[in-house]
């Protein structure tokens, strides 16, 4: 073969992989906008998940409610003693906290099960594959707002000054978390399609996560080292949507650290949904 043969081969080939790689990008985006779309599929679906989860259950999902009130009741006085903190101020920086940690920390967790939950479906159905994050993702933001419920109830008891402008961050905060939940789900959600050790690996992190994150201590507690929770992204999500219920500022670091987060997070995400979105189904 001539050296003009073997450059023109070159070129040949690597015109195909540039092609393969734009097309595969063109085909994860078109991916993530088809699922989006379909929202009135994954809604019903995330429906019909809490209704089979809790068939059977005259409370359904408030049995879960109950439990974090329970939670939020036993700690808050026990902690509120440990700390040297008044209970009144204590037990309202609990509940937002708790309930949104299990909110966070739920999407995370069900991240792991996104795809191979669904294994039949992805096999003989043909859907966006992100229809299946956009699901979890929703089904989790409807057992926040059934355990949201106790955050009203401990804030008539134990009012708290409401300031309206702070109460809409909560907009936006909520906002940035759904869309962390959604790559968080599609990323764990192949790897654990591939890796299947990667399920209770996560949900031990997630366990020492709980203790070191901020969530029934307050971050002031560790004076000079505060730092380790103010780089902490689940202190960030939890600060900015549990700081405006509490009439308290929410910290510019942690509005920051969210986006940065949230933009690396996605980046990283796309890429890697873009190169092996193929095998999902192989891998499920």
């Amino acid at each position: 073969m001539s050296s003009s043969e073997s450059v023109v081969n070159f070129e040949a080939g690597e015109t195909t992989a540039l092609s393969a790689g734009s097309d595969r990008i063109l085909e994860a985006a078109a991916d993530l906008v088809d699922g989006l779309r379909r929202s009135w599929l994954w809604t019903n679906l995330a429906h019909q998940d809490l209704k089979l989860r809790y068939r059977g259950s005259i409370l359904g999902p408030f049995w879960q409610t109950i439990t974090t009130a329970v939670m939020i009741g036993a700690m808050g006085f026990i902690y509120a003693e440990l700390f040297r903190t008044p209970l009144e101020d204590y037990l309202p920086l609990l509940a937002a906290g708790l309930v949104f940690w299990q909110f966070t920390s739920g999407m995370i967790t069900e991240g792991c099960t996104t795809f191979y939950s669904v294994q039949g479906i992805i096999q003989q159905v043909k859907l966006p594959l992100s229809l299946h994050a956009y699901r979890l993702v929703y089904r989790n933001l409807l057992i926040l707002l059934h355990n949201f419920a106790i955050v009203p109830i401990v804030f008539l008891i134990f009012p708290k000054p409401v300031v309206w402008l702070q109460i809409l961050e909560l907009g936006p905060g909520l906002g940035l978390i759904l869309l962390n939940g959604v790559w968080v789900s599609i990323l764990l959600g192949m790897i654990s399609a591939r890796f299947r050790d990667v399920p209770p690996i996560v949900a031990s992190i997630v366990q020492v996560l709980f203790f070191i994150t901020p969530i029934f201590w307050p971050a002031t507690a560790l004076g000079e080292h505060r730092w380790l929770a103010e780089f902490n992204p689940l202190y960030a999500a939890i600060d900015v949507m549990r700081a405006p219920l509490l009439g308290q500022p929410t910290e510019l670091y942690s509005w920051l650290i969210l986006a940065i987060v949230t933009v690396l997070g996605w980046a990283g995400t796309f890429v890697f949904f873009a190169r092996f979105r193929a095998r999902i189904a192989y891998w499920a």
